[in-house]
Order: structure tokens, then C-alpha cells, then sequence
């Protein structure tokens, strides 16, 4: 049996991972290392979190670079 504590996305809306690459990256940079067309054309946090909700491998290709990025800075 796994705890939630070995999950590093445990407690973390898909919202605040987002929120989180936006700041970080920018729109651009984002649309750079994940290629998806909500992060080109007009993006917004809703319109990316209405898509990334719909669409499993993209949600994991966000979350991969989220994990990446906390393990950068940590």
C-alpha cells in the first residue's frame, strides 16, 4: 500500500500545476515544450484546464514537466 505522501501531486489541482508552468514558463515557453494548441492560440487557464481534464495524455505530459520543474528548483 502506497500513502498519498509518496505522491508528489498529492493535494495539487491540476489548476495550480497550471498556474504554476504558466508563471514559470510563459504561454510561449509552455507551447514550446508541450506541443498542444491551447497553449498557442489564445490561451487561458480555463480553456487549458477544460482540455487537459478531456484529455489524458496531455494532463500527464503537464504534470510530467510540473514534476520536473519541482525537481529543479528543490
Amino acid at each position: 500500500m502506497t500513502t498519498s505522501n509518496s505522491n508528489p501531486l498529492h493535494g495539487v489541482t491540476l489548476e495550480q500545476i497550471l498556474i504554476a508552468l504558466v508563471a514559470h514558463y510563459e504561454w510561449s515557453g509552455l507551447a514550446e515544450k508541450i506541443d498542444i494548441r491551447c497553449f498557442k492560440s489564445d490561451p487561458s487557464i480555463k480553456s487549458s484546464l477544460t482540455f487537459l481534464r478531456k484529455t489524458p495524455w496531455a494532463r500527464e505530459k503537464v504534470e510530467g514537466l510540473y514534476l520536473k520543474l519541482q525537481r529543479s528548483k528543490g
